[in-house]
């Protein structure tokens, strides 16, 4: 555990540096573009803290290598390198995008080429599900199953990048809870040692959200655009993909750990979606309003889940706080469900339905019935 404190930390330091620098050099140099009629902020702002936050997660990921711990990670390199090559691609593409909108095409297939590098040259793919012996039919159908995952995820993440704070916090949120479930989920598996990838990267996800949120507080200094957002989702798709490609945590067999445990053999499965149902829900949302519309699903608009929620009269703040709320609710439900299936607490999923039932409940409240304040929108994002 404490080789991935030291990681989170690393990534956060050099992340909260390097986005001041990108920060005052944006400023200087007029790196942002001029304010579009769909934006809904006020102030030109600059877009590209992803450069610093693909640095930072460069950068530890460099260090790593020197690390014995990591030493698994990097034999064979080429997992490694694929990774650090496909986010790079996507961090390139995103600052151009950023500063000069690029065609959503080209931005399409950029994507699917840095998932053909995670799933081709990085051997990283869906073989399996972690139930039994469930295998996918041939390796060109996992192949095709893993890009398209990967994609989908990128773009959701993408898609909710329209308030101050609302990826980094939501992201930070997210890998927090994957982390925990990935170091637990080694653990219980019997694993020898309780490194594995996806926890490493879900770790350096938290360091690189950690590092650069308080510049992208309301009200932001500088947000991480393209270059930021879709290498967050490409590496969140990677860690999820990476865990159910580990040995040990594939042999969920229910046989194994009983009957009665069944549902908790599904969780593997379930866990990583949760973490990004929020994305993926607007994110197919946007795709099925936009298609029926006749436009193109990456057509931008103004009518996401975020949006709404400024509808309904949530300030900017108090919208990205609600959204941390559902984050936070429904992913630590299913990971107390796990951790009840595993430990034989009294009540057993009762532990984590209840706690899901109370905070839905909650979070539905807040929700619905926002504080009747003056809108507050000089601050946001642009849409997706």
């Amino acid at each position: 555990m404490k080789q991935y404190l030291f990681t989170i930390i690393l990534t956060a330091a050099i992340t909260f540096a390097l986005t001041w620098a990108v920060w005052r050099l944006s400023l200087k140099f007029k790196l942002y573009p001029g304010i579009r009629e769909r934006d809904v902020h006020k102030t030109p702002t600059p877009r590209l803290g992803g450069v610093a936050m693909f640095i930072g997660i460069a950068a530890a990921i460099g260090v790593s290598a020197a690390n014995p711990f990591f030493e698994r990670m990097w034999a064979p390199p080429q997992t490694m390198w694929a990774i650090l090559g496909a986010a790079l691609l996507i961090a390139v593409i995103g600052v151009i995008d950023d500063l000069w909108d690029l065609d959503w095409m080209i931005k399409l297939a950029a994507q699917f080429l840095a998932a053909g590098i995670i799933t081709a040259g990085g051997g990283l793919q869906i073989l399996s599900l972690p139930v039994g012996d469930m295998i996918l039919v041939s390796p060109w159908v996992s192949i095709s199953i893993t890009m398209f995952a990967i994609v989908v995820v990128m773009n959701a993440v993408n898609f909710i990048d329209g308030l101050d704070g609302l990826v980094a916090g939501v992201c930070l949120i997210a890998n927090g809870v994957f982390f925990v479930y990935a170091y637990i989920i080694t653990r219980d598996s019997g694993a020898t040692s309780y490194f594995n990838l996806a926890t490493f990267l879900a770790a350096v996800l938290i360091g690189a959200c950690m590092g650069f949120l308080p510049f992208n507080w309301s009200p932001a200094k500088l947000f991480m655009g393209d270059s930021g957002a879709l290498v967050l989702g490409l590496l969140m798709a990677t860690s999820a993909i990476a865990l159910t490609t580990q040995g040990d945590v594939n042999a969920f067999d229910p046989e194994r750990f009983g009957r009665s445990q069944l549902l908790g053999a599904f969780i593997p499965i379930v866990l990583p979606l949760v973490i990004v149902m929020l994305p993926l829900l607007d994110f197919g949302l946007a795709v099925f309003r936009r298609m029926r519309a006749g436009k193109s699903p990456f057509a931008p608009d103004r009518k996401h889940l975020h949006h709404r929620m400024l509808d309904l009269g949530h300030r900017d703040r108090d919208a990205v706080l609600v959204f941390y709320a559902w984050t936070a609710v429904i992913s630590l439900a299913v990971l107390l469900m796990y951790i009840a299936s595993r430990q034989d607490w009294p009540g057993g999923y009762l532990v984590g339905v209840g706690f899901g039932i109370l905070g839905v409940a909650a979070c539905l409240i807040v929700t619905l019935r926002p504080p009747r304040r003056p809108l507050d929108s000089h601050t946001h994002q642009e849409p997706r």
